[in-house]
């Protein structure tokens, strides 16, 4: 199959995305690093978070190593392409961001925690890219799972803003919208940089902390 690209740093639309297909992708049964499932059903008290912010190696990582967190893993979200290959993300036909879905106990590590490394962990000011990471598929987001995650993270993104616009900073152009369908991406990019210690990792924050 033939993959056209379009401009890297402009969504494609419904009507010109990929069609993709029916079949979900195959990922192994269980966390590379801490043996959890990768997939539902989770523990009855874990929730769930989901964000966007650069190559999702190094975001899965960022999230995997906090006490609290009970199981991560890599996808695409945000785009109209059904069960889309990483392939298809890159074209920028599907509209899709790379991901991190994050299965989280809240009474060990809250929501907020939560926001606090993801805008930490990059610079959510740069658009659609993330340092060398250029392309709609690196785009900053949070995608919410409920009015009080939206909630708080409209909250956070506004108290993070007046920080960074204090340090010189420009406008952060992280997305923030409703969760729809998480796609598993393919499952060698599960846990990347656990089963690859020298692989690329292009997160880095602005060493702006955000504000306690």
């Amino acid at each position: 199959m033939s993959i056209s690209f379009q401009d890297k740093t402009s969504l494609a639309s419904k009507n010109n995305a990929l069609a993709g297909r029916s079949e979900k992708m195959l990922v192994a049964d269980a966390h590379y690093v801490n043996g959890h499932p990768l997939q539902p059903p989770f523990p009855e008290n874990m929730q769930t978070a989901l964000f966007g912010m650069g190559c999702f190696w190094g975001a899965e990582k960022v999230f995997w190593q906090h006490e609290g967190v009970y199981t991560t893993a890599v996808g695409y979200a945000a785009g109209f392409t059904p069960n889309p290959t990483y392939q298809e993300v890159c074209s920028g036909m599907t509209s899709h961001n790379e991901v991190v879905f994050i299965v989280f106990d809240p009474t060990i590590i809250s929501y907020k925690t939560l926001l606090k490394i993801f805008w930490q962990a990059h610079d959510p000011t740069q658009g659609m890219q993330q340092g060398n990471d250029r392309g709609t598929q690196y785009r900053s987001g949070i995608y919410t799972y409920s009015d009080e995650q939206l909630k708080q993270a409209e909250a956070s993104r506004e108290l993070y803003q007046q920080t960074l616009f204090s340090a010189g900073f420009e406008k952060i152009t992280t997305e923030i919208i409703g969760a729809d369908e998480f796609y598993y991406a393919e499952d060698y990019h599960q846990q990347y940089l656990a089963k690859n210690a020298n692989g690329y990792c292009g997160l880095g924050g602005t060493g702006i902390a955000y504000p306690e």
